[in-house]
């Protein structure tokens, strides 16, 4: 299927590793001009990706940065993705303001602040934006409780300005459920005990694996095209069936 994506302006807010390189490279792949912004430069495997190294939660930095960007984009931005997350956090029911701010700097005000920063760049174009939240968002899934009000308020935010900058801008969620990368939180755990992670998987996730990140790379592909043009204000769950209420 011809996506259409070919020659458009595509900017991947924490493109720097896990699912972020995996969504470059698919857009890369697809012909799309691609722009990645994280602290940690990846390997992409395709050519042509534009990458600035900037920690988003330094706002001074990141002004800095999206200025820099949008003038190389020159002010027009096809297609945002604000995919910077961090699930790690203590078992504290009410953690600490530290922890919490943490927290939500990375999950909610990173996206905020992209929005902010290129919103007008992506009204200019008529183009479209995918925030990336997460079924702890949507449901109790063990996650700790800061992340998990994080990325609920990241879903919301996606509704409110599905709304508010229609028809020019189309906005849409991702709510991955649990996505196996290199390195991350379930390599982890799996290695260290494969027998219990093997077991939730059969118990809660009806599919009885991991996501991939290429399956949320293919997801976000699709919304991102013309072939989902009447798709505006919806939270996608990608899960494997783990959730079990509907959304």
């Amino acid at each position: 299927m011809n996506l259409e994506l070919r020659g458009k302006k595509v900017l991947v807010i924490g493109g720097g590793g896990g699912i972020g390189t995996v969504l470059c490279n698919a857009f890369a792949e697809e012909g799309a001009n691609v722009f990645a912004i994280s602290r940690n430069r990846p390997k992409y495997n395709q050519g042509g990706i534009k990458w600035k190294a900037c920690d988003i939660t330094n706002k001074e930095q990141y002004t800095r940065v999206a200025q820099e960007l949008l003038e190389e984009v020159e002010n027009n931005i096809d297609v945002l993705i604000c995919n910077v997350g961090s699930g790690r956090g203590s078992s504290d029911v009410l953690p600490a303001d530290e922890e919490w701010n943490r927290l939500w700097d990375i999950n909610f005000s990173g996206a905020l602040d992209s929005l902010r920063m290129f919103g007008k760049a992506l009204r200019t174009a008529g183009g479209n934006t995918i925030l990336v939240s997460s079924i702890a968002g949507l449901e109790k899934v063990g996650s700790p409780t800061a992340y998990s009000v994080s990325k609920s308020a990241i879903v919301t935010l996606g509704k409110e300005l599905s709304h508010k900058w229609a028809p020019e801008v189309r906005v849409n969620v991702i709510a991955p459920g649990n996505i196996y990368v290199e390195g991350g939180v379930w390599d982890i755990k799996t290695k260290e005990n494969p027998a219990e992670v093997q077991a939730m998987l059969e118990e809660k996730v009806p599919l009885r694996r991991f996501g991939k990140p290429e399956e949320i790379a293919n997801l976000a592909l699709f919304l991102s095209s013309d072939r989902a043009a009447f798709i505006t204000g919806s939270c996608v769950v990608i899960d494997g069936g783990q959730t079990t209420f509907f959304h």
